[in-house]
């Protein structure tokens, strides 16, 4: 009996020219930089330079992650990523009842303009590119970042990153949503429209499957449901009444790198191959940059075990590997230790050595598409795209992605999946180094990092003297415009912009959202 991949596809012990029949190379793979893009988004790919190397990192305090964010770029990353803590991921205070015992916990606590500016301070926002990890409240933090890089005298038309900004994954996998489905395309629809003309080199969203294979899903499905959820926000900025050519050139995407290392170059070519198609026919894009799909690549976080840490190295290595031979435009590799805790300065900079590597000592940068013609590796991306389009036209089949999360589709598929992936591990079927094979009688000690627990108090007195300094009256005048525009149809960015730069904090500025648009509380279909 032959293995199965991750999608469940049947993977050959022997592939050659009869696997192929029918196969018009010529159409789905064309050259690299070309439609549909198969074989790389851009004609020299890694042959110029390699990818953008980034570090995902954040932790307590602002003070403590510029910190971490200077030693990262002292050893070698090309680009930040930044981490936030639940509550500001939530649109919560740092002192709000709800958010005790979390602060600076999985991330940075940023309040106000005061924290963004202490988190960037001596990095020169002109020289470095940086990713936000933040969906609901991206709108805020995006902003936030303008208004530091202006505190720096740095234009905004010399800006460039990325925010995740992709709510509707978190309906089907994550959780860290706050408004309904409705009111949070029309904010999505509105930080399109206000970079176009305020950040222009900005890439205004990061649509995630990271998350979604995180929680379980397949290769197959994660790309399945990160393109519907693509389509439904191209739907949506058009229904606002955009070009398509006008925002789609800085859409931009985010996918899971696993140990699989030929079913995930495989699933990165057909999501392309996928993408290119749909911009193209389905939307008539014109710009050839609306037809990319460019992708950040993360190492999987849900492959790493607590047992036998250091084994993490090499999952990591061979992760970081697949997500290069499949077409990256940036990367970040997990550090070995993230199963337990917080990466430590040692284990991070060894993750971005990792990467480092691959870039310098392998020859995998030498050539374009190593890949490109091989029996397994054609054979597998049109196993993976036909997969991934039945699951599309399922999405479809409900009226789209918001319909489909509302009757709980995506979520029910990626929970089957993952159950799946639980009962082969706990039966051995799929082996773990570590936890179900070649285990240690005992394991050796491991001293984590550990956040400090006086950061909450600190932010509280740090919030506590922002209300008592700022000017309180420009703040309600600037939340009261911020309230008209979310009960109209004008963007909220500007009047955002207006309260936050007047110190009104991350947790006011949602809670003047939440009064107008509600909270999203999930179906029982989840």
């Amino acid at each position: 009996m032959g293995r199965e991949s991750e999608s469940g596809l049947p993977i050959e012990a022997v592939y050659g020219p009869a696997d192929l029949d029918g196969w018009d190379s010529q159409q789905k793979l064309g050259e690299p930089g070309s439609y549909p893009y198969t074989r790389g988004v851009y004609p020299n790919m890694y042959t110029g330079r390699p990818w953008t190397m980034r570090q995902y990192a954040g932790f307590g305090t602002a003070t403590e992650s510029n910190a971490r964010y200077k030693q990262l770029i002292a050893n070698g990353t090309m680009g930040l990523s930044v981490a936030f803590d639940l509550p500001t991921q939530m649109g919560h205070d740092s002192d709000a009842p709800i958010a005790h015992g979390e602060v600076g916990k999985v991330g940075v606590a940023i309040d106000s303009l005061d924290d963004m500016l202490v988190l960037f301070d001596g990095i020169p926002l002109d020289k470095v590119s940086t990713s936000m990890t933040i969906n609901a409240p991206a709108a805020l933090l995006l902003v936030l970042y303008q208004l530091a890089a202006e505190e720096q005298g740095v234009s905004a038309d010399k800006l460039t990153g990325t925010i995740q900004n992709d709510v509707l994954k978190e309906y089907i996998a994550r959780g860290t949503y706050i408004f309904p489905p409705k009111p949070s395309l029309r904010l999505i629809a509105d930080i399109f429209a206000y970079c176009r003309t305020e950040i222009p080199k900005w890439n205004t969203i990061s649509i995630s499957g990271y998350h979604m294979a995180e929680a379980g899903a397949s290769p197959a499905q994660e790309i399945a449901f990160t393109l519907a959820d693509g389509i439904e926000y191209v739907r949506t900025a058009i229904a606002a009444g955009m070009d398509v050519d006008d925002f789609a050139p800085r859409l931009s995407f985010f996918f899971v790198s696993r140990t699989t290392i030929l079913e995930e170059v495989a699933k990165f070519r057909a999501a392309r191959r996928i993408w290119a198609r749909v911009m193209r026919d389905e939307f008539g894009a014109k710009n050839p940059k609306s037809q990319m799909l460019r992708f950040h690549t993360q190492t999987a976080g849900v492959q790493l075990t607590a047992q036998q840490p250091e084994v993490n190295l090499v999952r990591v290595a061979v992760q970081g590997l697949a997500a290069v031979l499949g077409g990256t435009q940036s990367l970040h590799t997990n550090s070995f230790d993230e199963a337990i805790a917080l990466p430590t300065e040692k284990s991070a900079r060894l993750a971005l050595r990792t990467q480092q590597v691959l870039a310098y000592e392998t020859d995998v940068t030498a050539t374009v598409d190593p890949f490109a013609g091989s029996y397994v590796i054609e054979k597998m991306t049109d196993e993976v795209e036909a997969a991934t389009l039945e699951l599309m036209r399922k999405v479809e089949d409900y009226g789209g992605a918001v319909n489909a999360i509302e009757h709980g589709f995506q979520k029910g598929e990626i929970e089957h999946n993952a159950y799946r992936i639980s009962q082969e591990t706990d039966a051995g079927d799929r082996v773990v180094v570590g936890v179900n094979r070649f285990k240690l009688d005992a394991e050796e000690p491991y001293e984590p990092l550990r956040v400090d627990p006086t950061i909450e108090a600190q932010q509280a007195d740090r919030l506590a003297k922002l209300r008592a300094s700022r000017d309180q009256a420009a703040v309600d005048a600037a939340l009261a415009e911020l309230r008209v525009a979310a009960e109209g149809t004008d963007n909220v960015l500007f009047p955002m912009k207006k309260a936050l730069r007047a110190r009104a904090t991350v947790g006011e500025v949602c809670n003047t959202l939440r009064d107008i648009w509600g909270k999203y509380v999930p179906t029982d279909a989840f």
